[in-house]
């Protein structure tokens, strides 16, 4: 799938596995969605819409692509939805062991459950930030438990789920939610403190798999399935801002980008909302401290964070 040959058309130097503190995978599936086809071809679109993009970030005077952006082969692997979640999944662990900073563009939400997996199994503790305007709490849709309205099934038996903008949903993903970690949209509209709410929820460990259509559809129109009422951009920066400074965000995902060919505004808004993300990340080292003289290691950037040695990777 990659015709691009770096992430971004950024200088070779910037995009070798080796130097490359960051890694992006393209996961190009659309095998279970069930309203608008399209999503396969998010990857692309992306990656097109990131290569006219200034790589100056304002807001953080940071240029993040010089700490490295690996642009790793598209899994493309769809004999069937589990098929493609274990090659996610695979693919997602063996970067992480690599000790790089993981992110995965799909495709469709299902493409996060492989991600999760793998992230789940390399840190402690771990809380999935599932920013959505759907629940994805189904067992089973379709006949597979790796459908994209099961994105989140696993993670919230397994992990410390917490989902926000939430706006639709099937009766029965209520019997598996915890309401308690659940934010919809119509109460975040009017709690001001929702930001700080989600925070105090959320472990230090922190994994976001962010679905495109959390974003209200009138600056954000090409999703699969579009929802009224949801996020405007400078609120989610926010909110993405509070979240990188407070946490341990170990990676991210983002999903569900459907492209349509007269509508380019949803590419560019998903390519510079990543950036972002990258940028709120590294704009500062975490990894080190000002002693007043040199920078040196900080010991305590890096506690807990990953499991023991000896745990099941």
């Amino acid at each position: 799938m990659n015709t691009t040959k770096t992430y971004a058309g950024i200088p070779e130097e910037y995009g070798n596995l080796s130097t490359s503190k960051i890694v992006i995978i393209p996961v190009p599936y659309d095998g279970t969605s069930t309203w608008q086809k399209g999503a396969d071809k998010g990857p692309q679109a992306f990656l097109d819409a990131s290569e006219n993009m200034e790589l100056y970030d304002i807001e953080t005077d940071s240029e993040v692509y010089k700490e490295g952006v690996f642009l790793a082969e598209a899994v493309t692997e769809n004999a069937s939805p589990e098929a493609m979640v274990e090659a996610v999944h695979q693919e997602t662990k063996k970067y992480i062991n690599r000790n790089k900073f993981v992110t995965v563009f799909g495709g469709e939400h299902s493409v996060s459950i492989g991600a999760i997996r793998a992230f789940n199994e390399c840190f402690n503790n771990l809380s999935v930030l599932h920013i959505d305007a759907h629940a994805d709490l189904r067992k089973e849709y379709g006949g597979s438990t790796c459908n994209h309205a099961c994105a989140v099934y696993e993670a919230n038996q397994t992990t410390n789920l917490v989902q926000v903008g939430i706006r639709s949903m099937d009766i029965s993903e209520k019997r598996t939610m915890n309401s308690d970690k659940v934010f919809f949209a119509h109460d975040m509209a009017i709690n001001e403190y929702w930001m700080d709410d989600v925070v105090d929820q959320l472990t230090d460990n922190v994994f976001i798999t962010f679905d495109l259509d959390a974003l209200d559809p009138s600056i954000m129109p090409s999703t699969g399935t579009p929802e009224p009422g949801g996020l405007l951009y400078y609120e989610t920066l926010e909110f993405l801002k509070k979240v990188f400074e407070e946490k341990n965000v170990v990676g991210f995902d983002m999903v569900e980008l459907c492209p349509n060919e007269n509508e380019k505004s949803s590419d560019f808004l998903a390519a510079k909302l990543y950036y972002k993300m990258l940028s709120y990340k590294f704009a500062k080292n975490d990894d080190t401290y000002d002693n007043g003289d040199d920078e040196i290691e900080n010991p305590f950037s890096k506690l807990s964070k990953f499991k023991n040695d000896d745990d099941d990777f």
